[in-house]
């Protein structure tokens, strides 16, 4: 049997950048991504804990180091600037791998700084 489980979160992320104009769907700073072990163009699941809004969005890499969440194109209806978010990615395990997998989380500050990683 295969199970989804959480692979990755980013906890307390902020918006820096709402583009309602721009072919993409979320820009995250390139450290956060490498910090979660993330990459460009996986899917993601993002709730506004500001809202309770929950969107699903794709990842595209922002500059390092620049603490920039972006939320881009029809997503950025989804939230306003200031607002907190959790984004997180899955990964499908068999049972077999279930045992030893442990995901990845980081926490953020209000300048989206890791915090830290558990």
């Amino acid at each position: 049997m295969r199970r989804i489980l959480l692979k990755a979160k980013i906890h307390g992320a902020t918006v820096r950048e709402i583009n309602l104009n721009y072919e993409g769907s979320l820009v995250l700073d390139e450290s956060l991504m490498k910090a979660a072990d993330m990459i460009p163009y996986e899917q993601v699941e993002v709730d506004n804990v500001s809202t309770g809004e929950r969107f699903r969005a794709y990842l595209v890499k922002g500059e390092k180091d620049s603490g920039l969440v972006g939320v881009l194109a029809a997503a950025a209806y989804k939230v306003k600037k200031g607002d907190k978010l959790i984004i997180a990615s899955y990964v499908l395990l068999d049972d077999d791998e279930i045992e030893f997998f442990m995901p990845r989380i980081v926490i953020l500050d209000e300048k989206n700084r890791i915090k830290e990683i558990k």
